[in-house]
């Protein structure tokens, strides 16, 4: 008997993730930084890619945002020519770019793809993107107005009662005054005044 051959399928692991903040509002008019990093199971390789693409909300085709392939590359055209900026660091893992003069157009979904050959099939990154008129009242905005109030608070009622010491103290050393001038006052008039035999 010869053994039996098992067929064991090697699945390959992704080594390439990419991470993003998956939701972020942001106020019409003003620049943002799209965070994108990533972690590689290979060394950074000169032929590291990094492809931004864009999917607005009515989920027409996809808009390219941003190219990098050992330098940075500007768009020739479409709605993000001259709005997208490099603002990212290889070394340190970072492929993040700046969307300039946020539109309302702009509402949709981001894809951040990186490639580092060998990685090549890893995680494609995705922020949801909301412009804004205004910045809504979040939880957190609520929790530091709060954590600010009661801090400000306590700095009052301190202060409040270390100003009421003080002038607490100093009555008590004007009543001590006081009382001491007129004991002094009253050993005076004792010793002016002749003993009588």
């Amino acid at each position: 008997h010869f053994p039996q051959k098992t067929n064991q399928a090697l699945w390959p692991v992704t080594a390439l993730e990419v991470y993003t903040s998956r939701e972020v509002d942001a106020v019409n008019g003003t620049n943002l930084r799209l965070k994108c990093t990533f972690s590689s199971s290979s060394p950074i390789s000169p032929q590291l890619s990094v492809t931004w693409n864009f999917q607005p909300e009515d989920l027409s085709s996809h808009e390219p945002v941003f190219y990098y392939l050992k330098e940075p590359y500007k768009l020739s055209a479409g709605r993000f020519k001259g709005r997208a900026t490099w603002d990212g660091n290889i070394e340190r893992y970072d492929v993040s770019i700046v969307i300039w003069n946020l539109q309302p157009t702009d509402n949709g979904t981001f894809t951040c793809q990186v490639k580092n050959p060998p990685d090549v099939d890893g995680t494609i990154g995705e922020v949801r993107l909301r412009v804004v008129q205004k910045v809504h009242f979040s939880e957190i905005h609520f929790l530091a107005i709060a954590i600010g109030s009661a801090c400000a608070l306590m700095i009052i009622v301190v202060t409040i009662v270390i100003i009421c010491r003080h002038h607490r103290k100093k009555q008590q050393e004007k009543t001590t005054e006081v009382r001491e001038k007129e004991k002094l006052k009253i050993r005076e008039e004792k010793e002016a005044t002749p003993l009588e035999d």
